[in-house]
Formats: structure tokens, C-alpha cells, sequence
């Protein structure tokens, strides 16, 4: 049902692109070369989801697949309401004639040339992003560096420098060059501790091994710390057994303690300085909904006073939301990721933020303040599902924290 369903929606989408065309142009070999790739992209993706393997995951191929289908849907997406609303005057018009004294037959006046130029002129704004984003926008990493202020940041700490990557989801990767100048951007950055806040693969640990050797080149000199994000559990995979998805998480955890990283599972760790000390916990994923709800907040702190200052690692800001900021323990910043900014999004710094992945999660990206404590989403490393990223860059956190208030 949901095939013919799509078949039906998208033939529909189709017509209406091919009206555009047709009226603005009667050149034929533009008109074939417009069919001919709605057959091409549908044709690739139904080849595919459908044909190419029965296994659910998301394959670069697929991905693509997708992107493409997305990229031309969308160009016709933006014509069809617009010729549409078009075609109901023309029928009404149609109808007066009908009815007019003067008229005697119904006629439906032709499509106004105008009209399918400003629906094809704004249908080239969508299409003409989505297909950058996948050819550009999804290695266009940003460092973005924020100064956060605590009153009780112990005095050797000030001035304490962290990068924060997430979601790397390096199943979708197809660019060596560009994934380790993002890794040199890192250690650019000259941290004193990098944090990586889950979902390094999409699927399958087997994903991480042809970069493995890429990302163990990140250096801090107080270590390299780990969380797990729902994609990490290899959740989304039929694996025929638990015991091959059991270890497959295990190669996963022997991947990360190779590359230098200390994963952290509802444990915690402290971070010394000149006699003074910062707490670091990190949870397993927690997650709202229908997400794996592994994470233990109480026992990740177990070994954590109350009075400790503390940085949580945290996959899914929907914990933060519903859990941590509500805790007896304070936790001072909490560094998450999950949602990529849907990867798909409006941000002028001052001015505009906005994606549609803010009706699902309140907090979607960048840093938050609720309760005296902070939280940074992050908006993700890598991609996944569409092979790209439009105005939601990959990005690159650095944060400092500073000793006092913030100046106002």
C-alpha cells in the first residue's frame, strides 16, 4: 500500500513539473530529458529499497537514492500547489464562460506562461540546495567556540578548553580527504579534553574499521572520553541472534578503547588540576519515546559528590530534559547530540534559527540554560538518511569554561 501510495504522489508531482516545463518551453528534447530523469531518479530508488537487497540497512547507495529522489520531489513539491491553485481558476473561469451570455461553449483558458516561470524560478531554490548539500554541504564543518561562566568552576579551571564532536555516523562517509581535515580541525583546536557524544556508526561496528585509523589521530593531553548514541547498539539491524548483536556492540567498545577513547557506560571519571578536580560522567543512551532507555544517571554518580563540578556526556537531549535538569545533583554542563539539527535548517547567528526538527525536540542545537545548568547540542559530525546538509552545518564545538559571571 505504501508503494502505491508513493507511485500515486509522485506521478501527480511529475504532471505538474512536466506542465512547468511544457509551458514554458515546447523544445522536446528538453521535455524528454525532463522524463527521462523522473524515471531515472524513482527507477534508482525503487532499485534500491526494493530490489537491490532485502537487508534494512542504510546503505551510501540508498542514501543517494534517496537524496535524489528528495532533491526532484521537491522541485515539483514547490510547482504543483501553485499550477494546481492555477488550474482551480481556470476551471472557474471555464465555468463562467460556460454560463456567460457572450460564451456558448465551457473553455478552460491556457496556463500563463508568468505563472510557470515564478513556480519553476522558486522550485530552483530547494532543489538547487538539496543537491549542494549533498555535493558540499555535508563536509562544510564549523567550529563553534562559546565562553560559559560558573561562579563555582574550580579556579584551576579556568580558562579549561573542551571540543565536543557527535554522531559521526561513519557508515555514510565517502570522502577521506575531507574527514581528515576535519579530524586536523580538531586537533586545531588544541583542547585541553575531547568529548564524542554517541552514534559513531550507523549500524554495524564493521562501519567504523576503514576510518578507525583517521580518528585516532584526535590528541588532548587529558584524554579522549565516549559515550554511546541508540545507533551505536546496532538496534536497527536483524541480526538473526543476540549473541552476533552482542558482538558486534563488543567490536564497537574494542574499536573505541583502540582509537584512545575511554567509553564511558553509566560510569564517571574525575579530571585533575593543581589539586582541584572536575567530574565527568557519562550514560549509556536514554532516550524519549521509542528510544533504548539505557542510561543510568544515578549510577554513573554513584561515585560523584554532590558539590563536585560536573560535565555529563549525554546522547539524546531529551534526557537532559526530562531527567538531568530535575536530578538532586546539579550537573553543570551537559554535552549532547542525536538530532543533526535534522541536518536541514535556517540559522543566521542573531537573527534567525529555525529547522523543522524543533517541533520534535525543544532543544535541537546550540546552547541551552534551564535551572542554573546548561546544555550544548550538538549538531553532528556526520550524516544520515539524506546524504547532506543544507543552512545545519557539520559541526565542530569548542567550549571554554570561565571562573564567574557573565558579563551582560
Amino acid at each position: 500500500m505504501r508503494w502505491v501510495l508513493f507511485t500515486i504522489v509522485y506521478i501527480f508531482l511529475v504532471v505538474y513539473g512536466f506542465q512547468a516545463i511544457k509551458t514554458l518551453t515546447k523544445n522536446k528534447w528538453i521535455h524528454i530529458a525532463f522524463i527521462g530523469l523522473a524515471l531515472l531518479v524513482v527507477g534508482n530508488f525503487v532499485f534500491e529499497f526494493a530490489i537491490a537487497t532485502n537487508e534494512k540497512v542504510l546503505t551510501q547507495p540508498k542514501s543517494e537514492a534517496f537524496g535524489f529522489l528528495l532533491a526532484f520531489m521537491s522541485f515539483s513539491l514547490v510547482i504543483a500547489p501553485i499550477l494546481f491553485s492555477e488550474d482551480i481558476v481556470r476551471f472557474f473561469a471555464g465555468v463562467y464562460h460556460k454560463f456567460s451570455p457572450s460564451k456558448k461553449n465551457f473553455h478552460v483558458p491556457s496556463r500563463r506562461k508568468f505563472i510557470s516561470q515564478i513556480a519553476l524560478g522558486i522550485a530552483a531554490i530547494p532543489f538547487s540546495s538539496l543537491l549542494y548539500g549533498m555535493f558540499k554541504g555535508k563536509y562544510d564543518f564549523r567550529v563553534l567556540t562559546y565562553k560559559l561562566y560558573f561562579d563555582d568552576l574550580p579556579q584551576a579551571f579556568d580558562g579549561y578548553k573542551i571540543t565536543q564532536i557527535s554522531d559521526i555516523h561513519s557508515g555514510s562517509f565517502d570522502d577521506r580527504e575531507k574527514i581528515e581535515y576535519a579530524v586536523n580541525l580538531v586537533n586545531e583546536q588544541k583542547s585541553n579534553a575531547i568529548f564524542f557524544t554517541g552514534d559513531m556508526v550507523n549500524n554495524k561496528a564493521s562501519e567504523m574499521l576503514p576510518w578507525k585509523d583517521v580518528f585516532s589521530k584526535l590528541k588532548a593531553a587529558d584524554g579522549k572520553f565516549s559515550v554511546l548514541g541508540n545507533h551505536d547498539y546496532g538496534d536497527y539491524v536483524d541480526w538473526g541472534n543476540e549473541e552476533t548483536k552482542r558482538r558486534n556492540l563488543e567490536q564497537l567498545k574494542d574499536i573505541q578503547k583502540d582509537m584512545g577513547f575511554d567509553l564511558l557506560l553509566n560510569e564517571s571519571r574525575f579530571i585533575e588540576k593543581n589539586g582541584e578536580r572536575i567530574a565527568l560522567l557519562g550514560v549509556e543512551n536514554w532516550g524519549r519515546g521509542p528510544f533504548k532507555k539505557a542510561g543510568d544517571l544515578k549510577k554513573a554518580a554513584q561515585h560523584i559528590e554532590k558539590e563536585d563540578f560536573k560535565i555529563l556526556l549525554s546522547h539524546d537531549p531529551s534526557h537532559w530534559e526530562d531527567v538531568v535538569i530535575s536530578d538532586d545533583y546539579k550537573y553543570h554542563l551537559t554535552l549532547s547530540g542525536h538530532t543533526h539539527g535534522m541536518q536541514f535548517g535556517i540559522e543566521i547567528p542573531g537573527w534567525v534559527k529555525w529547522s523543522p526538527i524543533k517541533w520534535r525536540y525543544k532543544y535541537w542545537a546550540g546552547i541551552y540554560k534551564e535551572m542554573g545548568q546548561y546544555i550544548n547540542v550538538n549538531r553532528g559530525f556526520g550524516y544520515l538518511g539524506y546524504p547532506g546538509r543544507v543552512g545545519i552545518w557539520p559541526e565542530i564545538t569548542v567550549i571554554v569554561l570561565k571562573k564567574g559571571k557573565a558579563l551582560t
